[in-house]
Order: C-alpha cells, then sequence, then structure tokens
C-alpha cells in the first residue's frame, strides 16, 4: 500500500443546520478533507421524535433531524461511531432510527446495532488510498443500553457495543475491617447474601470485601483499580482480527467518560489497558471521545491513541424537544420551557458543560500511515465560538493563539509524546 491518510473529530453535540460559511468553517473543512478516512462521533440520537424517550438518559435527552446528516457531509465526514451515553437516549426505536437515516445519508458507522454482533461489527470505509475498517465501543452506559444476542427463539436487543470495567476500591487493612463493620450495622449486604445464597447472585470474589455493589481488598494505600471486562476486551479482539483480515487500515473508536481520579483529563487505568491491548490486536489507531475535552495523545508501537479529542460541535442547549423526564430532574413540570429549564441547571449560566471555556476547545488530528508505518501526524487547533451567541455557538473554528496545542503537549508529556508548534499546527514527534 501507499499512504493512507485519517482526520477524526470529538463529539457532535449538533441540533442546528448548517446556514452556510463563517469565519473559519473553510479551513476547519480544508484540514478534515486531508484525509481519505474522516471520522466524527455523533453523539445524538437521529429521527423526528418518532419514539418516547427513554426512562434514563445520557444526561440530557438528544435528537437531532435527519437533515443535519447532510451537513456533516459539508465538512467531510464519511465516517460516524454511535457508541455513546446518548445512543439510547430514545430507547430502543430511537436507536433504530437512527441507524436507518444514518445508513440512508451513506456513512459508515459502527458502535450499536439491532444486536450485539452488529454493534460490534467491523464498518468499513473503501477509498482510492486503501480500505478502512472502524469499530465503535463505549464504556460509559445505563446497563439497559447494552446490546445483546438472540437465543433459542428470543430476538435479539438492539443497543451498545458497550465495554464494562471492574473497579477495585483499596484499604489499609484496619479501615477494611472499619468498612466490614459498618456493612453489618447497616445491613447493606444483608439483601445479596440471601440472593447469593439462593444462587441468584455469585458469590464474592477471593480477597474482596462487598460493601452493597462496591468491592474494595486490603492494600498497603487507599485508592482504586481498574479493570478491562475481558469478555467484552476479547470480543472487541475478535472484530479487529476480523478487520485486519478484511481491511487495509482498522480504527477502534471508544467513547469513555470515565476518569482514574479528580482530573476528567486524565483516562482511567483500564481505558489505558483497553487502547494498548486494541494496538496489540491488530488496531492502527484509538480515537477516543467522551468527557468533552482533550486528553493526552500517546503513541504505543508506533500507533496513535487519542485518548479524547473532545468537542467538535457543542449545541446541547439548542435542542429542539426534551421528555417530561428532564425537566422533572430539575424539580421542573414540562409545561416550563426549555428556557427555564437550562436556566435552572446551569444557575443562570455559572456552571455546566456549555458554561466551560475548556469544553469548547479541541485539536482535529490528521495523521498517515506509509506501507502500514505511521509516517505523520499533525494537529489543528479549534475552537467552537465560546463567546458567540447561543444561535450561532458551538460551530468549530481555527484558534491558533488560544493555547490549545501547549495544553495538548503538557498533557501528553507524561505519555512520552513529544508535540512541537509550527505556524500554529501541531507536529508530533515520531
Amino acid at each position: 500500500m501507499g499512504v493512507m491518510r485519517l482526520t477524526a473529530a470529538g463529539d457532535a453535540m449538533v441540533f442546528r443546520r448548517f446556514s452556510g460559511e463563517y469565519p473559519g468553517f473553510r479551513m476547519v473543512r480544508d484540514f478534515i478533507g486531508r484525509g481519505d478516512f474522516r471520522f466524527l462521533n455523533l453523539e445524538t440520537t437521529v429521527h423526528r421524535f418518532e419514539t418516547f424517550g427513554a426512562a434514563v438518559s445520557g444526561g440530557s435527552w438528544f435528537c437531532t433531524s435527519p437533515e443535519v446528516l447532510r451537513d456533516m457531509h459539508v465538512f467531510g465526514f464519511n465516517a460516524l461511531s454511535t457508541a455513546n451515553n446518548h445512543a439510547m437516549d430514545y430507547s430502543h426505536a430511537g436507536l433504530l432510527k437512527t441507524l436507518e437515516y444514518i445508513r440512508r445519508e451513506g456513512f459508515a458507522c459502527a458502535g450499536t446495532g439491532a444486536s450485539l454482533a452488529e454493534a460490534a461489527a467491523p464498518a468499513y470505509v473503501d477509498t482510492p488510498a486503501g480500505r478502512f475498517a472502524m469499530i465503535g465501543a463505549c464504556s460509559s452506559f445505563h446497563p439497559d443500553a447494552m446490546a445483546g444476542n438472540g437465543a433459542r427463539g428470543v430476538p435479539p436487543r438492539p443497543g451498545l457495543n458497550a465495554i464494562r470495567h471492574d473497579t477495585i476500591y483499596q484499604l489499609q487493612k484496619d479501615r477494611l475491617e472499619q468498612l466490614r463493620r459498618i456493612a453489618d450495622d447497616v445491613l447493606i449486604n444483608a439483601a445479596d447474601e440471601i440472593h447469593r445464597k439462593q444462587g441468584y447472585r455469585p458469590p464474592v470474589e477471593a480477597g474482596m470485601t462487598a460493601f452493597g455493589a462496591l468491592r474494595f481488598e486490603c492494600a498497603e494505600q487507599p485508592g482504586k483499580r481498574t479493570a478491562v471486562n475481558e469478555a467484552d476486551m476479547r470480543r472487541v479482539e475478535q472484530s479487529i482480527r476480523e478487520a485486519r483480515f478484511m481491511a487495509d487500515c482498522v480504527v477502534v473508536a471508544m467513547h469513555s467518560h470515565e476518569i482514574p481520579a479528580g482530573s476528567s483529563e486524565e483516562p482511567d487505568q483500564f481505558y489505558i489497558e483497553f487502547a494498548h491491548r486494541c494496538i496489540d490486536a491488530g488496531a492502527d489507531a484509538v480515537i477516543g471521545t467522551g468527557p468533552h475535552l482533550l486528553r493526552p495523545i500517546e503513541i504505543y508501537r508506533n500507533r496513535p491513541i487519542f485518548y479524547s479529542l473532545g468537542d467538535f460541535i457543542i449545541q446541547l442547549e439548542t435542542i429542539q424537544n426534551a421528555p417530561a423526564d428532564m425537566f422533572e430532574k430539575q424539580g421542573m413540570k414540562a409545561d416550563a420551557g426549555l428556557d427555564a429549564m437550562f436556566e435552572n441547571r446551569s444557575g443562570g449560566g455559572r456552571h455546566g458543560l456549555y458554561y466551560e471555556k475548556i469544553m469548547f476547545e479541541t485539536v482535529v488530528p490528521c495523521w498517515a500511515y506509509e506501507d502500514g508505518k505511521l509516517c505523520q501526524l499533525e494537529l489543528l487547533p479549534v475552537e467552537l465560538n465560546f463567546d458567540a451567541p447561543r444561535s450561532v455557538g458551538g460551530w468549530p473554528r481555527v484558534r491558533t493563539d488560544g493555547g490549545i496545542l501547549e495544553r495538548l503537549a503538557d498533557m501528553s508529556r507524561p505519555y512520552g509524546t513529544r508535540i512541537e508548534i509550527r505556524d500554529g499546527i501541531g507536529i508530533v514527534q515520531l
């Protein structure tokens, strides 16, 4: 193979039609267009409110009109991941309508499906430069969002290619003993212990102390450790092997909100394990989305891992409709109006994703492989019109003087990644 180029963007929470070119649009579009494979995480359902809102959501209930997909073509994208925590905001029917509209517009899409097999399957993009494969996955989800396969006359369940993980909390011996006494005093494990005796729950793992749904182990220092679920990891590894056989370049898209400690800018342990094992299994890149801000870039075995590309379009306060549940979460009635609900949720514009500048800063990477070897990785700094009115804000524009690349370089340095800045573009040293 010759040179194969990829470009990628983060989360698109897009609820308004593209009204025409604006200052900075063309530079973003042209940079995206450098890729043969051009990725976006579509973080919304797509339909005309033909279905009800689910009882739980990814935070808000996201839905955009099918016409918005045409606008994603205007930006140049040809591959969409649908695996994210908003995929099931309008339940199973909303997910299936989303896939129907996306496929009608001709996008390759991956990460959700009418069954687990479909959600986990690679999607392919055929280009003159070669064939690309994309696998979508998500670690931030309500259990009801997990896709399932059919068996013995029972049909499959639509949903996500979900990546579970185990979280083990750690305490010193004396504090762990205190926790056991507290558990006995408040009877937090009583019902679970009965269910275990009846065979409805598995026994507590050896060396673990249960505190309700939480698991603790003895350690010299307090903390926690996380590990990817083996069954889910093996499923993704199998998809990578299949894609490796079928395509020339394999990309895994991962949507993950989890954090290891007090900073959203750091990926959790299980996510690092997941990304490394994807590369080990044959993936050429891991594209991360989810926490709505940038996370580090790591070059692992000469393959890029973008732990999060942040937001690419953020318009979450211009959704057209919302179910009553969204108002009730704010202690309001459904006839209160979306303006009142958003004002209440943000404390009058004082907090929330839409009011933090860091959530409006991202990069668009463009990277290339020559004969299978990573040979170039450039980063375009982008800002999402943070200071614009709500009616026009949230669209991406180039911003070379905002310190975006400098911040990304600082957070990536501990991962062994060096980013030089030349003429407003980040150049990753390979």
